[in-house]
This record gives structure tokens, C-alpha cells and sequence, in this order.
């Protein structure tokens, strides 16, 4: 009797899940591994006493067909659903609104579950930091940085970690994926968490913002499902958030602050502060996914993809089909 195969996927974000779901609806075993503690990667929710907000992706649009369908079944799970904000374009002296009538949609009752929904059919483990990998009579094994090696043998290999994360783990293992890695640049991203006692009267729940340090800025509270506190967001831009990458916390909020306040803001309450390192991807590929059939690795992410969360599920599902086909063909 053939042993099904068994597949590793390391990384809980929405690629990897994407890809680990698919796996696991051609007849595959896929187990996923993460460093965190629950999935979601970028598509993340910080929660306190009375208190929750997004401070990662803010929300995602659907454009393919594939993507609109796994959107609507997520919708009808209760894990999505459409947000619909007063938004504006700030740009210094003048407010205006965006051109297009855009679908945007989010997690529900926050961003993170949808990646909870496809986690919960899956063989998720977490608070596992995957630092090497070697092969052995044509099957990987993982180590970790908490367990060393571990138990375990794997037919195929899938990383789905930003880019500059997969170079050292795929250097000793794959070159040519490991330099195609390496071409992508990641730029990093400040954010910053308010919460207030009242809700501020601004006349506008999200922006977009075209001077000074910030990029967006939104009424986390506005969005479907949320409760409690009045919350907001503040992304600081790429360019700005490069320079204070590693400054302390208290710097970057006070300057943030100050800058939310001369667009009408107040200062908060309280406030968390939060250092994405590899936010979104300079210039993302367009290839979809990467797929070393002789060594059975793989690599699938938004910055294979156009960036966005549409492009990381699609680019996990890319991947999936490189590796049924592959199984098939060897069958």
C-alpha cells in the first residue's frame, strides 16, 4: 500500500495555509509550521482588556474569480465580511475621495480569521522556529531553534516566509531559490495602536495619507464585527519607517502622534506600538510561485505574486498544483 506523502510547509500565513489547504484537498499530508503562536503572519489582530485592533494588513479586495469565491466562503462562515468606511486621500492641503468603488473586505470579528478558519482543518504547529533543513534518501527534515531536529520525514518542502527569511534557510539546500530570494527587496513598517475613552470626531474612518511620516490611518472600531474600545491605526509610510526602523517605541510614538494630531487626531489614552520588519515587498514578482522539482522544494508568498493577501493565496494554491502534479507524475 502507497504511503501518502507527506508535506512540510513552513509558515502559517495566508500562502501557506492557502497552499497547506490545497495539499490537503488533492489527498496530501501537509503539516504547518510556524514560529508564532497562532496563524495569521502579516493578517494579524493585537488584543487587551476591553481592547483589539488590526495593525497589520487592514483589509483585502478580491479581483480573480478564484479569490472572490474563497472570499464569499469565508463570508458565509462568518470569518469575512465587507467594510464599508468614510474614506479619504489626504494630500497636505486638499481632501479628496477615491476614484473607484473598491470591495474592500476584513476579517471578522477580526482580521485574523480567515487564517484561523483554513488553520482549524489543518495540522498546524506552532511556536516551532524552523532554522534548518537537510535531505536524506529523498525526504527533509526540519530543525528548530526550540526542539532541534525533529521527528518526522517529508516527501516536499514549502517555505512560506517573506523572502530575506527564506535565503538562509534555502543557501546550503537550493542556491538557485535562495538568489531568487535574494533579489526581492522587503521594506519594513511602523505601526502604531491608539485607543480612546470616547470616539474622536473625524469625518472620515480610514485614510490614505500622501505627506509626512504617516501612509494610512483608520477607525479600526469602524470595521464589522468590533466592539468596545474606539481604536485606531497608524501605518507609518515605507520610506519613513526604513530610517526608524530600529528606533524605540517611544520615539517612533511620539513622532507618529504628532503627526496624527495635525491631521485632525487627538492623543490617546493609550497606545501599542508594533515594528513589522518585512511588511510588503518593494516590487513584488509576478511569477506566482517557485517549484525545484529534482529537490522537491518550494517557495509561494505575496512577493511571488503581485503582493496583497489575494496574491498570497493565490500564489499558495500555485504551489499546491506544482506539487500534486508532481506527485501524480511519479505515481
Amino acid at each position: 500500500m502507497q504511503r501518502t506523502p507527506r508535506i512540510a510547509v513552513i509558515g502559517a500565513g495566508i500562502a501557506g495555509l492557502s497552499c497547506a489547504t490545497a495539499l490537503r484537498e488533492a489527498g496530501l499530508e501537509p503539516a504547518v509550521f510556524d514560529k508564532g503562536r497562532g496563524p495569521s503572519g502579516r493578517m494579524s489582530t493585537r488584543r487587551g482588556e476591553g481592547w483589539q485592533c488590526d495593525h497589520g494588513a487592514q483589509y483585502f479586495t478580491a479581483r480573480s474569480p478564484q479569490f472572490r469565491a474563497e472570499v464569499a466562503r469565508w463570508q458565509e462562515a462568518g470569518a469575512a465580511a465587507r467594510w464599508s468606511p468614510r474614506l479619504r486621500v489626504l494630500d497636505g492641503a486638499s481632501t479628496s475621495e477615491p476614484g473607484s468603488d473598491l470591495a474592500r473586505f476584513v476579517g471578522v470579528p477580526r482580521m485574523s480569521a480567515p487564517a484561523r478558519l483554513l488553520a482549524g482543518a489543518l495540522d498546524l504547529r506552532t511556536g516551532v522556529s524552523v532554522d534548518a533543513a537537510r535531505r536524506a534518501a529523498d525526504r527533509w527534515q526540519l530543525r528548530s531553534v526550540e526542539h532541534g531536529w525533529l521527528a518526522g520525514r517529508f516527501e516536499a518542502l514549502v517555505l512560506a516566509v517573506p523572502a530575506p527569511q527564506a535565503v538562509p534557510l534555502l543557501e546550503p539546500l537550493a542556491p538557485s531559490l535562495a538568489a531568487l530570494a535574494a533579489r526581492v527587496r522587503m521594506r519594513g513598517s511602523r505601526a502604531l495602536m491608539l485607543r480612546f475613552a470616547a470616539p474622536l470626531a473625524l469625518p472620515f474612518d480610514a485614510a490614505f495619507v500622501n505627506y509626512g511620516p504617516l501612509r494610512w490611518i483608520a477607525r479600526d472600531s469602524s470595521k464589522p464585527g468590533r466592539g468596545g474600545t474606539e481604536t485606531w491605526l497608524l501605518h507609518a509610510n515605507a520610506a519613513w519607517s526604513e530610517v526608524h526602523i530600529d528606533e524605540d517605541a517611544q520615539t517612533v510614538a511620539e513622532l507618529l502622534l504628532a503627526a496624527f494630531v495635525e491631521l485632525g487626531g487627538a492623543r490617546p489614552a493609550a497606545w501599542s506600538a508594533h515594528r513589522w520588519r518585512y511588511a510588503d515587498t518593494e516590487a513584488a514578482l509576478d511569477q506566482g510561485c517557485a517549484w525545484q522539482p529534482e529537490l522537491r522544494i518550494g517557495l509561494c508568498g505575496d512577493w511571488l505574486n503581485g503582493g496583497k493577501v489575494e496574491g498570497a493565496w493565490l500564489s499558495g494554491r500555485a504551489l499546491a498544483g506544482q506539487l500534486r502534479r508532481a506527485f501524480e507524475e511519479a505515481c
